[in-house]
């Protein structure tokens, strides 16, 4: 569920890229909307993945305007959407993507049809609100909006609908890059990851994403003797690995600033309250005695934040035994790695395996995507543009974020695409409604 305002701010980004006039934004945002409910009844859950009606209909709204359209399908049923807007060629062109594919829905526990588009309460409840079709029509009626002006670009201005997203890479942006990257290659890239966040109704502070980290699995396997319950031993795997998870659980790995973070704290210190700006401030002192309890705190109280400060472990998958009376004699964790991106996921595995320091335990690299590492900057004409249009349309600070989570931006920085991760203004009071990403009522 989302209130549908991304659509002026990544036009404005747009077109300050190159040139415009001002468009009729009530007959626009009318027709955003006409859109984005059709895209949200057209159920494109992954799995299974079939992104093919979404990709259709995209590829109908572009071509009936006169934007030519490319198909792109490692499978034919998944096909990824590109369209391009020639600028002079006086720069390197502006990627705006989102993907069309959403997680799965369990109906009974909607209060409305997850793929019905219903508007209540100026709200749009469906699937794919919040992830990712919203992002996706607002880069619709921007390619749209800047035919129809006739806006003279210095860039080309492409446009990608990609497949595969939650969790078939392979598919969507894995493939673009390697088998098509010609096609989007571009200099700067907008989409997902960022937003405007409301209290009270009130605007509190705009998020760019320009930073990832980067997701590993570690698998630990414990191996000793089977038996009966009845007779306790010490070669208990199930022990030896529960020991072994709550070591790697209560480790802390060191906080590391970069230049994202270190800009995020010290503007969240700006539009805070003493006490949260005094923390905020203190965990990028150098000297621990300064950050140990700030980080401390975050760690309880705020730990979204404290895992932007450093690699993050997580236990998550535990797997062992088949009846209450036997010991098994394997067992099987498996830790959620979310590695800095300026951190060798090498050296991460290595510590892990000295924490666990037991050589009954298989310390083993987990199958799982693994998105490559890239970086981008805070100085580029991009993000000073971004930042200029949410002070323009908000009136609020912009500050730079590093995502725990992961996005396909990731594949594009690692070839040099300078990528921006932008979003609506959502209200804070939503989450604990329920009304997020991936949840039963967004």
């Amino acid at each position: 569920m989302r209130r549908f305002a991304l659509l002026p701010l990544l036009l404005a980004a747009s077109v300050h890229l190159g040139a415009g006039t001002d468009p009729d934004w009530t007959a626009l945002e009318e027709e955003a909307m006409r859109h984005f409910q059709t895209l949200l009844r057209f159920d494109t859950s992954d799995p299974p993945g079939d992104e093919k009606p979404a990709a259709d209909y995209l590829k109908s709204v572009l071509e009936q305007e006169g934007i030519p359209v490319q198909v792109f399908a490692l499978e034919p049923h998944r096909p990824n959407i590109v369209a391009r807007l020639k600028g002079n060629g006086s720069k390197r062109p502006l990627l705006i993507m989102g993907h069309t594919d959403v997680v799965n829905v369990d109906p009974k526990k909607w209060k409305h049809p997850p793929f019905g588009a219903v508007r209540e309460g100026g709200y749009v409840y469906g699937r794919g609100t919040v992830d990712d079709k919203d992002n996706v029509v607002a880069a619709l009626m921007t390619m749209l909006v800047l035919k129809r002006q006739n806006v003279a670009l210095d860039r080309d201005v492409i446009f990608l609908a990609e497949a595969g997203e939650e969790g078939t890479v392979r598919v969507g942006i894995k493939f673009m890059v390697e088998q098509h990257f010609s096609e989007i290659d571009a200099e700067y890239c907008y989409a997902e990851g960022g937003g405007v966040t409301r209290r009270g109704g009130e605007v509190r502070f705009a998020s760019v994403q320009t930073l990832e980290k980067i997701p590993r699995a570690i698998e630990l396997t414990a191996r000793g003797v089977a038996g009966h319950g009845s007779v306790p031993l010490k070669s208990n795997s199930v022990a030896r690995l529960s020991t072994a998870v709550g070591k790697l659980a209560a480790w802390k790995p060191p906080i590391r600033i970069n230049e994202t973070t270190g800009v995020y704290f010290e503007r969240l210190a700006e539009i805070s309250g003493p006490e949260d700006a005094r923390r905020y401030r203190a965990v990028l002192s150098p000297d621990a005695d300064v950050s140990g309890p700030a980080d401390d705190y975050l760690l309880e109280h705020e730990p979204r934040h404290a895992s932007m400060l450093r690699t993050s472990l997580s236990p998550t998958i535990f797997n062992a035994g088949y009846r209450v009376n036997v010991i098994p004699s394997e067992a099987t964790a498996t830790i959620d790695v979310r590695v800095h991106p300026e951190e060798d996921p090498e050296t991460v595995f290595d510590q892990v395996r000295k924490i666990v320091d037991d050589p009954d335990i298989e310390v083993a690299w987990a199958q799982r995507d693994v998105r490559p590492h890239g970086s981008t900057w805070l100085t580029t004409e991009a993000f000073k543009t971004l930042e200029a249009n949410i002070t323009r349309h908000y009136q609020t600070t912009t500050l730079p974020t590093m995502s725990t989570g992961a996005t396909d931006m990731a594949y594009l920085r690692a070839r040099g695409v300078q990528c921006y991760g932008i979003g609506p203004a959502t209200d804070i009071e939503d989450g604990p409604k329920g009304f997020g990403a991936h949840s039963d009522q967004e």
